[in-house]
């Protein structure tokens, strides 16, 4: 597993030992999709990793209203990335602005690359490469403690989850 772009060194799988209720829930995570045309993303603090259908995959949560989603309905994979604090600042900005009023990535100074045709950032300390096996949005039907749909949905607007394999993880070289 050779040095990619001269940032990134693919990990083994086996060897990820990163806690995912710090990364994800107290670091956050920036969901990123797109071509090579344009690329959307969106800082995320809602997900997990974890073994589904003899596979390792992660959970990405997506609201319908996030532009990121239109992007990650089209394509067939999307990055996680994930960052040191010093970039906490940027990852609010990101979840707090639309890519659809203005090029909130440049704004944040972040610099977009592609790994494995999926777009990510220069910045990231690691990139998990996510490829889509299944989607579903939630339903108020669903919820066992009812209380959830009236705290985290007063406007209905559910989340879509996305089931996708880990096709690879990238740590930045140092």
């Amino acid at each position: 597993m050779g040095n990619i772009n001269g940032y990134f060194k693919q990990q083994d799988i086996k060897d990820f030992n990163s806690n995912p209720f710090n990364i994800i829930g107290k670091d956050w995570m920036l969901v990123t999709a797109g071509n090579f045309d344009k690329i959307n993303t969106m800082t995320a603090s809602w997900g997990g990793l974890g073994v589904l259908w003899a596979k390792n995959v992660t959970f990405t949560f997506i609201r319908p209203q996030r532009f990121t989603k239109e992007f990650v309905d089209t394509e067939e994979t999307y990055s996680l990335c994930f960052f040191d604090q010093s970039y906490k600042k940027a990852l609010a900005y990101l979840g707090e602005v639309s890519g659809r009023d203005e090029n909130k990535i440049e704004k944040a100074g972040l610099t977009p690359m592609f790994l494995d045709n999926t777009p990510c950032f220069e910045e990231a300390n690691m990139v998990i490469i996510c490829k889509i096996l299944y989607h579903q949005v939630q339903e108020a039907s669903s919820f066992i403690d009812g209380e959830f749909d009236k705290k985290m949905y007063p406007s209905k607007d559910y989340h879509t989850m996305y089931v996708s394999e880990i096709e690879k993880i990238y740590i930045k070289e140092r």
